[in-house]
């Protein structure tokens, strides 16, 4: 995995992310052109990058690491590991707080020092993520804990297009 240069993006080449969270849309972009696009959730907070806000942070990331390759879908994952546990609505309600992280994860890393790399600002050290939520959660709507909520079927096309080094740009 190579570390995108901030100087090099968007790339002319090559496939990248585009969050916009005022209108809850993901776009996929190969070079300038549009390949992909879906809804999605960012933090109900809205936006910002301080550790603990609960925002989703803006600027420049990259993806760091992609987890949860060949797990099943709606895979149930705590702390990037998977639980051996698989999504139902019967296990939603054992536990019924839980903050979902299905699926798959795109665990983002910030390109921009203080913005969203270094100190209280670090989206890594924030865990934040692209991953899976239950099909009853909504999309386009913003309320998630500072991640980017995906439905299954997006996620999974993503996760096959994005691997480690993808840039990726949230606005």
């Amino acid at each position: 995995m190579q570390t995108p240069r901030l100087a090099d993006l968007p790339p002319a080449e090559g496939g990248w992310m585009e969050i916009d969270t005022q209108a809850q849309r993901l776009r996929w972009w190969q070079g300038s052109e549009l390949k992909h696009e879906c809804a999605v959730s960012t933090g109900k907070a809205g936006v910002g990058q301080e550790e603990g806000s609960g925002r989703t942070p803006l600027g420049w990331h990259y993806v760091r690491a992609a987890i949860g390759d060949g797990l099943p879908e709606d895979a149930v994952f705590r702390g990037r590991r998977w639980t051996g546990e698989v999504y139902s609505a019967g296990l939603a309600a054992v536990f019924p707080e839980r903050d979902w992280i299905l699926t798959r994860i795109l665990w983002l890393c910030g390109l921009e020092r203080g913005i969203n790399r270094g100190g209280r600002v670090d989206s890594q050290r924030r865990y934040i993520y692209l991953h899976g939520t239950p099909p009853d959660q909504p999309m386009g709507v913003a309320v998630s804990h500072g991640c980017v909520r995906l439905c299954n079927a997006d996620l999974l096309w993503l996760f096959q297009q994005a691997p480690p080094g993808t840039p990726v740009w949230l606005h």
